[in-house]
């Protein structure tokens, strides 16, 4: 059943500071609208529960993409494709680059955002293990001033974030690494494209005479949110990188995800593949 259009309201501020006036007033009352692939989806299928949007698409205050010394920043809006195009993007960041690709069709990837990946909160969305791995921080903002957190805290609980209701994702911040990592993205999903994980895997790390001397482990769709893997990291780092070593990562890892049955996987499957990349990446950085 399709939604009757005239019961939702959509507003356009001119400037982020009228958004930001907007979303202060009767908190709640007023949700953003980015790109809208997510939200059209539900409105075409009568799904879309909520009425009121505020209108965020040509906010220049949150486009763009800064490149300093220490750290890139990325606007809330930038789409998959110009991240895609970026070329720091490409050489420092390859798994967000790849989560870009493998997100949707070209429509969905000219005008889907990184922010409305990061707030639909889905635990199979594709990019935010990435973002996991690379140590991603989040700048929040409101009438009443701006924040940041760490990506990792973010999510709270199953479509739960630390997130007020007058707040708007401003910005993602990508710290740079000076030094070489090894980057492994993979995502298992039904088909080659167009299709939501059933698992998603990012991992960066370093090796220093034989030892794992950084290691960042994420993964989608194994948990209520996108799951930064500190168990499985604290067991593996500073360790001589061997096959007991991997054994031991393996067994960590299905003690510290929770995957479950669903129309798209089931959970053994969920846990076995999550298994399986978390042994592929080991060994390549072995090899």
């Amino acid at each position: 059943m399709r939604a009757y259009v005239p019961a939702y309201q959509l507003i356009s501020p001119a400037s982020l500071a009228e958004a930001l006036d907007v979303l202060s007033q009767d908190h709640g009352v007023w949700k953003p609208f980015a790109g809208g692939t997510d939200l059209m989806v539900l409105l075409e299928a009568g799904k879309l529960p909520h009425r009121n949007y505020v209108n965020i698409w040509n906010l220049k205050e949150l486009r763009g993409i800064e490149v300093a010394e220490d750290h890139i920043t990325l606007g809330a809006l930038t789409t998959y494709t110009e991240i895609q195009e970026h070329p720091i993007l490409r050489e420092e960041f390859p798994m967000l680059c790849q989560a870009a690709r493998e997100t949707g069709g070209i429509a969905i990837q000219n005008r889907g955002t990184l922010g409305g990946n990061i707030i639909n909160a889905s635990p199979a969305a594709d990019s935010p293990p990435a973002l996991l791995a690379y140590d991603a921080e989040l700048e929040l903002i409101s009438k009443s001033g701006a924040r940041r957190i760490p990506y990792s805290k973010f999510h709270t609980g199953y479509k739960q974030m630390d997130m007020r209701p007058e707040e708007l994702l401003r910005a993602i911040r990508l710290p740079r690494v000076k030094q070489p990592i090894s980057h492994y993205y993979r995502k298992v999903g039904t088909r080659k494209a167009q299709a939501i994980s059933k698992v998603c895997f990012a991992g960066v790390a370093k090796v220093d005479d034989g030892r794992l001397s950084h290691i960042r482990i994420a993964l989608g769709s194994v948990a209520p949110i996108p799951l930064r893997c500190r168990q499985t990291e604290a067991a593996l780092l500073n360790q001589k990188l061997d096959e007991r070593l991997i054994k031991m990562g393996i067994d960590s890892l299905a003690a510290e995800i929770s995957p479950i049955d669903d129309i798209r996987s089931s959970r053994d499957y969920r846990l076995r593949v999550s298994q399986n990349l978390l042994q592929d990446f080991l060994q390549h950085l072995a090899s």
